[in-house]
């Protein structure tokens, strides 16, 4: 929030002092999640697309010149993006145990805000015709930015409570019931409410988070360095107002936008992160491991697999469209300093 305050107050400095123009552009579209979850053979995961808004700030720039057209300019922008997958969700024909990583019974849900600022390359046709006189061009361009969000998972029917987990079936179900309750033969199957109530960051759920003396180190942060970068082409429909469509990758240092990147924690690295509190292991133990099938609560490598991948950071693609408008703005007054003989 406050880098957005920040970025907020700077436009409006820059936009005060010596300048004509500001084009505010507003855009919608899709994002497109890679990371550690998925269940398509290949980097990009058809099932989850999720939606996205953007504002992007133009030609704030001191213009003293008065250039017709900037080749090389500067924008700022403020994003939402949601990203999100659910490993447990049939696509593409397959269902259950069909899908490559159901066992897991992973998903998250991460919205994340966004201030970046970029340099824009405008690949003009004829640089010295006034663009509104060109109509059509393409631009490049390559920022970074701050982004906070927290993932957040769909792990209860309602309410966050131990009465309400899914429980995975050798069959490739969800149920309300474990299989190997005495009354089990009268469980249902379920499906997720779409409520994401739990917040990943609050739970233990990967290892590596307690020192061997038993120190609980600090967790995640929700705060994410992210680069920007990517094209897009504009068409000026009027001298005010134009329309376009932009294809841009999000690049983060991070890779803990889905809470997935390393090992699952172990029993021991969970008592010893919830001391005394019996009912929240048991529960961090449900949210590390969903279905059960990951992890024996140790770190052997013959029984448990390995979460996620920490040589592959997050990243997701976003496809909008956006419609902007040039606000003309007065010449900034010029300060008049008078000679004393």
């Amino acid at each position: 929030m406050r880098v957005v305050v920040f970025l907020l107050a700077l436009t409006g400095m820059i936009t005060a002092h010596a300048q004509r123009n500001l084009e505010v552009g507003l855009s919608t579209g899709v994002t497109h999640y890679y990371g550690d979850l998925g269940n398509w053979d290949g980097p990009m995961q058809w099932n989850s697309i999720r939606p996205g808004m953007a504002v992007t700030f133009r030609d704030f720039l001191n213009n003293p010149n008065r250039y017709v057209t900037r080749a090389l300019t500067v924008e700022g922008r403020l994003s939402w993006h949601r990203i999100g997958y659910d490993e447990t969700e049939p696509t593409g024909g397959m269902s259950g145990r069909e899908l490559r990583n159901f066992g897991r019974g992973l998903n998250f849900r991460t919205d994340l805000f966004g201030a970046s600022g970029h340099l824009v390359l405008n690949a003009y046709r004829e640089p010295y015709k006034p663009l509104f006189e060109q109509r059509f061009f393409m631009y490049f361009f390559v920022g970074v930015g701050v982004f906070y969000g927290r993932p957040k998972g769909d792990l209860f029917r309602g309410s966050q409570e131990m009465d309400n987990m899914y429980h995975y079936w050798s069959d490739g179900t969800i149920r309300d019931m474990a299989q190997d309750n005495p009354n089990a033969g009268g469980a249902q199957v379920v499906e997720r409410d779409g409520t994401y109530e739990t917040d990943l960051y609050n739970w233990r759920t990967e290892g590596g988070w307690v020192t061997p003396e038993g120190n609980v180190m600090k967790g995640p942060s929700p705060w994410h360095i992210g680069f920007p970068w990517g094209l897009g082409v504009r068409y000026l429909v009027t001298k005010q107002i134009s329309v376009g469509a932009e294809f841009c990758y999000y690049s983060f240092l991070s890779d803990k936008l889905d809470d997935v990147s390393e090992r699952y924690a172990t029993w021991d690295e969970i008592s010893r992160a919830f001391p005394g509190d019996t009912a929240r292991q048991q529960m961090a133990r449900y949210i590390s491991d969903p279905s059960g099938w990951g992890t024996d609560g140790t770190t052997n490598p013959t029984i448990t697999s390995q979460r996620g991948n920490p040589a592959l950071p997050d990243y997701f693609s976003y496809l909008s469209f956006e419609v902007s408008y040039k606000f003309k703005r007065k010449p900034s007054q010029r300060l008049l300093i008078s000679r004393r003989d």
